[in-house]
């Protein structure tokens, strides 16, 4: 889920802009024989009636002449989030027994005139009033701006897989506070929510396989690692990913800066989660949570979203001076309107904000550390967006450490300056749905990069998710896309998408659905430079599945130092309670550390028990960290050599590479510290290279 848009003014406009970031925050009758029942993309029957999918053509599948596969990736979409928010935020179903009449109503409070659709109305998908009549009229939704209605009917997926998508991210979402905030069906736990939300998944997929004939031959197809994934694509079908963005997984909340949750909360809720078949998640979305701290929304948004996080948290934003030259959004306007304002305890204010501290000072909690190195041990993949810059460049860090390549940016929602740190660790990136003009213009700051390491671009749809998507720009735009077209590939033609009575063009209606995301690709390549990203896009399908194997096969680097005797040249004394011992920074335990005496000239060292070949040396640093050190190695703890140096240290983690070489004996000797205690570090951690 990601930016909204907001109209209206004074009170109105302020009630509008907490719906929509609290919303951000995360966010019958029988079949009838199918059109065309005898070629393998299409059905022996669909529910009747349904919706038509006017693509024409056999779907392309199978590789490349050197071996790679074709196709777009959605990398980050919502399919299920009307069954996430409590039920009654977005209306309507993905599928239903009973077909489109069925699936596509509206909310029951939406009827008879859509007064009653607060959300809706105050979301600006329309003026207080909206027909709540889905089938077969449609008349006024789903819309580009209509921010509370079905967007991802399993006929406008299929129009989408037909139109040369070949990866779908479907992120199970969504929020406990929200849900609590609206009407709803069941109750707000997030964990339940995204349980029913995986069920729901594998509902369609078998709903769509009855279509088929039976189990395995439909063309929806949720896939568990990246083989399954290559070989549906290359069957010419469309392999689904289960991901989870929600603001308090595995009930890691964060109250008065209090973690809800422990370690074992987080290894079980993994263990759940990697067993549903989820291989990429967010740790903490919108709201700071026991996990990360969220890069801000921007805006009376993000005055909005922070009112939501004091609501869940107890807690406003805090902010500080970036390190560095990433940056978090400035959250917005000092001065809070009224109608926010009574939305808090009496004699609580939203505070207000130096303007050159931009950076969330909650960064990457040892519990979402925890978190990150147990999606590692399962071969997960991390989603980057909403964490705060102070936590997205810790986890790179970790990643880094461990040379890592699962990381994913989603839908534009990290700072851009992190990129090529992503496509160096052999992650992968996607924009998101901008409208055609704008997609290009972003795709075009990191053009090079992309060519620099061969990967290819995805985007980021997220339909569902109450982000806005573009709109019209009018028939006689010099973009405008000429009905019928043909796909990427040239072996299928799409024309105007048809459900019920409404006819959908995008031109005059905007990216209404996701069934309209070929025609929002062809607008690109009608748009100048368009051809080319579309060429990129083609190779999305590719880069994502190299990204998600490389992650697969990575083995953790093994300690060669654990277990061994430390000694160090000083330890702190001065506290009799707490042990800051040598043997504290090779322990297993970050929240135990070896600590010097305040002086510069300090050194910390292992007995590797044998000689043995090193070649990396990864530092977690305390907030005492030596800005001057050398890595320094010994055949027999006497005489010393130095493998590595720097006199540019900045703390946090930090990873020494240097030609492996055989060596006894290893010495952190601090030349220089940062601060005006000593040295401190949580673990050290020796490898081969």
């Amino acid at each position: 889920m990601t930016r909204p848009t907001t109209r209206g003014a004074g009170g109105r406009f302020a009630v509008v802009s907490l719906f929509i970031a609290l919303a951000t925050v995360v966010f019958g009758a029988g079949p009838v024989p199918a059109a065309d029942a005898g070629s393998w993309w299409e059905p022996t029957a669909r529910p009747a009636p349904d919706s038509q999918i006017n693509v024409t053509g056999a779907p392309f599948k199978g590789t490349t002449a050197d071996g790679k596969v074709r196709g777009f990736v959605d990398a980050h979409n919502h399919l299920m989030s009307n069954e996430g928010f409590g039920g009654r935020m977005i209306c309507g179903q993905t599928f239903s027994e009973g077909g489109a009449p069925e699936a596509l109503k509206d909310c029951p409070e939406h009827y008879p005139d859509g007064s009653g659709a607060l959300f809706e109305h105050l979301t600006g998908g329309d003026n207080g009033k909206h027909d709540p009549v889905g089938w077969p009229t449609f008349k006024d939704w789903p819309a580009h701006n209509s921010l509370s209605h079905q967007q991802n009917y399993y006929a406008w997926v299929e129009r989408a897989w037909r139109g040369g998508q070949r990866v779908l991210v479907n992120d199970l979402v969504t929020n406990g506070l929200i849900c609590s905030l609206l009407p709803r069906d069941r109750g707000c736990d997030e964990m339940d929510a995204i349980r029913l939300e995986a069920r729901k998944s594998y509902e369609l997929q078998d709903y769509v396989d009855r279509m088929y004939g039976g189990p395995g031959k439909g063309w929806f197809r949720i896939v568990t690692d990246s083989a399954q994934a290559r070989s549906v694509i290359e069957q010419g079908k469309l392999a689904v990913v289960l991901g989870v963005e929600t603001s308090e997984p595995f009930g890691c909340k964060m109250i008065l800066d209090i973690a809800q949750c422990s370690q074992a909360d987080i290894d079980k809720g993994l263990d759940e989660l990697h067993s549903l078949g989820v291989r990429s998640m967010f740790l903490c979305h919108k709201f700071d949570n026991a996990l990360c701290g969220v890069r801000f929304d921007s805006g009376t948004t993000g005055v909005a979203v922070n009112v939501g996080q004091f609501l869940s948290t107890g807690t406003f934003w805090a902010t500080e001076r970036c390190a560095g030259p990433q940056h978090d959004n400035p959250i917005g306007l000092a001065t809070v309107l009224p109608a926010l304002a009574e939305k808090l305890p009496a004699g609580v204010s939203v505070p207000s904000y130096a303007s050159d501290a931009r950076c969330n000072t909650r960064g990457l909690t040892r519990l979402g550390e925890y978190a990150l190195k147990g999606m590692m041990q399962r071969g997960m993949m991390l989603e980057l967006d909403h964490m705060s810059v102070k936590a997205a460049g810790r986890a790179l860090d970790i990643l880094e450490a461990e040379e890592y390549p699962g990381v994913i940016s989603s839908h534009s929602w990290m700072d851009l300056d992190w990129t090529e740190r992503v496509y160096r660790l052999g992650g992968f990136v996607a924009e998101y749905m901008h409208n055609a003009q704008g997609f290009i213009g972003e795709a075009g700051q990191k053009a090079e990069l992309r060519k620099k390491y061969g990967v290819g671009l995805g985007y980021g749809t997220d339909m569902n998710g109450v982000g806005g998507w573009p709109g019209p720009v009018g028939a006689d735009a010099p973009n405008a896309v000429k009905y019928p077209f043909k796909s990427f590939d040239g072996g299928s033609v799409l024309d105007r998408q048809v459900t019920g009575q409404r006819t959908w063009d995008l031109n005059t209606d905007g990216a209404a659905h996701n069934g309209l995301v070929p025609d929002w690709i062809e607008q690109i390549r009608l748009t100048p430079g368009g051809p080319g990203v579309v060429g990129e896009l083609a190779n999305g399908a590719e880069s994502y599945l190299t990204t998600w194997k490389s992650t697969e096969k990575h083995e953790m680097g093994v300690n060669i130092a654990a277990g061994q005797p430390t000694s160090a040249s000083t330890s702190e004394w001065w506290n009799p309670f707490v042990n800051y011992s040598p043997g504290r920074a090779l322990d297993g335990d970050t929240g135990t550390r070896w600590a010097s005496e305040w002086s510069d000239d300090q050194w910390w060292q292992v007995d590797l028990g044998s000689v043995r070949r090193v070649g990396r040396v990864t530092l977690d640093w305390e907030r005492a960290y030596a800005r001057a050190y050398r890595i320094e190695l010994s055949d027999d703890g006497s005489t010393w050599r130095t493998a590595w140096s720097t006199d540019s240290g900045d703390g946090g983690y930090d990873t020494a590479e240097f030609p492996s070489q055989s060596a006894r004996y290893l010495r952190v000797h601090g030349a220089g510290r940062a601060t005006g205690w000593g040295y401190s570090l949580y673990e050290v951690k020796v490898t081969r290279s």
